[in-house]
């Protein structure tokens, strides 16, 4: 199934099809608001799979409601600065930053420029990618930027829940105050455990689905 068409465009809840499902989820954003998701079967039996959110496939106004929404909902953890996650958090990031009516945002990235300084890395898996194993880095000239400052942590996704907290054990090695996490999805519920007492804000969950006879149902 080509996934090109999804993510383009919101739909009215109006008539919304519960289970079985075909090939897509329909992902309840908001009150008005739907955004069909493609469903991918995990690696394995075939029997599980995930709705699927690939956010630099996504239209605009998509990307741009997405940021806003995340923005207003954070409000209460008065944010000083935005730390946004490789590698699709930082598409969602600066929109975040900007709504927030903060200057710029920090970035961490996967790859080590020459400059950069091992003590400001962390190790990470991932679930999208779970035999490479990567490091989480700091560029050492904005360590500045988060000192001493309220910080949120901002990805597209969270599933485990281990790139969000590879961040906050990066960010408390600095003394930083990480008042909370922004999601757009969160991904079924694995993510709880390995976060904690961290307050997630996410703007609509998925489940992991199982393959019957008739379709795909949530679990």
């Amino acid at each position: 199934m080509s996934t090109e068409p999804f993510w383009q465009v919101f739909a009215a809840p109006e008539g919304l099809a519960g289970p079985p499902y075909a090939d897509r989820f329909p992902a309840r954003v908001s009150d008005d608001r739907v955004l069909e998701l493609p469903l991918r079967v995990l690696p394995g039996d075939g029997d599980r799979a995930v709705a699927s959110l690939i956010i630099n496939h996504a239209a605009f106004p998509v990307i741009d409601w997405f940021c806003r929404e995340l923005a207003r909902r954070a409000g209460h953890l008065s944010p000083e600065v935005v730390v946004g996650l490789p590698t699709l958090g930082l598409m969602v990031a600066p929109g975040v930053a900007q709504n927030l009516g903060l200057p710029h945002f920090v970035p961490m990235g996967y790859s080590r420029k020459f400059w950069y300084d091992d003590a400001l890395s962390e190790s990470v898996s991932s679930v999208t990618t779970p035999t490479q194993a990567k490091r989480l880095y700091l560029d050492p000239n904005l360590v500045s930027r988060i000192a001493g400052r309220r910080v949120v942590i901002v990805d597209d996704v969270v599933s485990r829940g281990t790139t969000i907290a590879a961040a906050r054990r990066l960010l408390d090695r600095l003394g930083v105050q990480t008042v909370g996490a922004l999601t757009i999805m969160a991904q079924t519920e694995r993510w709880k455990s390995v976060l904690g007492d961290l307050p997630l804000v996410h703007l609509f969950s998925s489940p992991l689905f199982e393959r019957r006879a008739d379709g795909w149902w949530p679990l």
